[in-house]
């Protein structure tokens, strides 16, 4: 677009401070792109940054680890966390400006307003972390009416979060375009993440092996084979290989997230599961048969 690369993004730290600036672009005709992190930024969440510039005029990207969308026995303490480093990174790919809220800034005192979303939210993910999605829909509905861009972008590796803010969105008119990203991987297949950091390197070793059985198995879902027993022989080949526990193997609608029993019409093969004291997820799509 036509905005140049700036050297050093702007940095805001208040939501006053932040709409000043979305003000500045908006004065000179220019079209804004979000993309919200928790930073530990990784090529996955640069790639959203250059995914945001081909079409808009300005990125910001927002650095908040968000602690509503952690349960009581999460890694919020020991999220990996590194703002000047995530700086630098943002700078090199092209973010204009950076949002850097505190938790008193994003939940001041009396905050009392938490974001549901029904359906999408639950299953999968949802199962197993009671009240992720409602702070995940809480904070990200913030940021886009904090912001009001034109278009917000996510990465498709929380493909479960990916639809849930894409149906809030929605639900309650938001005039943002909400625009998944393409899963950026590592050469052997891992998907980037920025919990990869916790991984030993024997961990690391084995991860790989969470992409390649879904690609496996959709080849053979698109083939016509029915997705029960390719998910059952899967769980135990992941057990088999050190992970666990594996808490979901699934093939979903692509939208809705409801079980499919075959590849008859678009859908999603997803995965979480341990390796040691690290979860891992994962997803792929799954074209319908002849596709």
């Amino acid at each position: 677009m036509s905005a140049a690369l700036s050297s050093q993004p702007a940095i805001a730290e208040t939501v006053d401070a932040l709409r000043a600036i979305v003000r500045g672009y908006r004065a000179e005709g220019e079209t804004v792109a979000l993309v919200p992190t928790m930073g530990a930024l990784h090529e996955g969440h640069l790639q959203l940054v250059r995914e945001g510039r081909k079409s808009a005029d300005r990125v910001i990207a927002t650095i908040f680890v968000n602690p509503t969308q952690f349960g009581p026995n999460e890694d919020f303490a020991r999220y990996p966390r590194d703002q000047e480093g995530d700086l630098a990174k943002l700078a090199s790919a092209g973010a204009n400006a950076v949002f850097l809220p505190t938790v008193a800034v994003m939940y001041p005192p009396g905050f009392a307003t938490t974001v549901t979303v029904s359906g999408v939210s639950e299953g999968l993910c949802g199962a197993f972390r009671p009240g992720h999605f409602a702070g995940v829909a809480t904070v990200v509905t913030k940021l886009l009416l904090q912001a009001l861009p034109d278009a917000a972008l996510f990465g498709e590796k929380d493909y479960q979060q990916l639809q849930v803010i894409k149906r809030f969105a929605r639900d309650l008119d938001i005039p943002v375009s909400i625009r998944g990203v393409p899963t950026v991987r590592e050469a052997d297949g891992l998907a980037l993440s920025s919990r990869n950091a916790y991984l030993t390197s024997a961990e690391r070793a084995v991860a790989p092996r969470l992409h390649g059985l879904l690609v496996e198995i959709a080849e053979k879902l698109r083939a016509g084979e029915d997705a029960a027993p390719l998910l059952a022989a899967g769980m135990d080949r992941l057990r088999e290989a050190g992970f666990g526990p594996v808490q979901y193997l699934a093939f979903v609608d692509a939208e809705t997230l409801a079980p499919l029993d075959r590849a008859e019409r678009p859908g999603r093969l997803l995965v979480a599961a341990y390796l040691g004291k690290t979860r891992l997820i994962d997803n792929i799509p799954v074209a319908p048969q002849g596709a």
